[in-house]
């Protein structure tokens, strides 16, 4: 299932890379220049010169850049190698020191090493692409030495449940809350940026993860959760005729409060 979902990210990497929503060729020319989604948890994020840091799932590295620019010294690890091209092209024009590494985030540790890093950063919609939350809180722990943190902005598992924009406004639970025993099989021809690009891989493979069960898994590997916030807002358009942007973030229209649509955590190792 890992392989399904390769491909049709190392067919999406190109299109992300030439739209004006990652819009890459403002990173050479500004230097200044950070993501939004990084830009938002800024005050939470704190202060990171000088720390070792890993960017997982990385993508094409905009954010990885980004904490690059804040003075970390960055890794990045995707397992789509297109995407590590693309980020390492960026990296270079945007004069930022970074190793990235192309991999599957459960061999992490065996590509990366143990215990070297004060910082692992996870960014919008990366878990969901991950079967195992366990496993996966064990490749994080180990990546850190005592007293490393994990830092996390990601989508809500209540977004990722609900059903598509509905004609009649309502908004429905419809998909798993809970991690299934089995991925949900999506097959959808577009992707989330401004493209003409018409894609061969359409299909992936995804799993859920309600709050408790991530929380817990980190917990069971001894780290300790330090910080956990809730909003009403999301770094795109994830409800199309429902969402208006503002503030670089999109919320829903009508009664945002009604629910969450991505959360910050942070976790640190004992």
């Amino acid at each position: 299932m890992s392989e399904v979902n390769r491909l049709m990210w190392d067919e999406r990497a190109p299109a992300h890379a030439a739209s004006p929503e990652y819009g890459l060729a403002r990173y050479a020319s500004d230097p200044s220049l950070i993501s939004d989604v990084v830009r938002f948890d800024l005050p939470r994020l704190g202060d990171i010169s000088g720390l070792r840091g890993v960017h997982l799932q990385c993508h094409i590295g905009t954010d990885t850049v980004s904490l690059s620019r804040l003075g970390a010294r960055m890794s990045g690890l995707d397992f789509s190698a297109t995407a590590i091209s693309t980020a390492q092209q960026l990296a270079t024009s945007a004069g930022a020191d970074i190793d990235f590494h192309v991999a599957d985030v459960y061999d992490a540790v065996d590509v990366l090493g143990p215990g070297g890093y004060d910082l692992v950063f996870t960014g919008i919609g990366a878990l969901g692409w991950l079967p195992d939350m366990d496993r996966w809180a064990g490749v994080v722990a180990d990546l850190l030495r005592p007293g490393g943190r994990l830092f996390i902005r990601e989508g809500h598992p209540v977004l990722w449940a609900l059903a598509d924009p509905r004609p009649d406004g309502l908004v429905v639970i419809e998909y798993p809350y809970f991690t299934p025993s089995e991925p949900t099989v999506w097959d959808e021809e577009g992707t989330y940026v401004t493209t003409e690009v018409t894609f061969v891989h359409t299909v992936s493979h995804e799993w859920n993860h309600g709050l408790g069960e991530i929380m817990s898994a980190l917990m069971g590997t001894g780290m300790v959760v330090t910080g956990f916030v809730e909003h009403d807002s999301v770094p795109w358009n994830a409800r199309p005729g429902e969402m208006e942007k503002s503030d670089g973030e999109w919320r829903m229209r009508d009664r945002p409060e009604r629910f969450p649509c991505t959360y910050t955590l942070q976790a640190r190792k004992p």
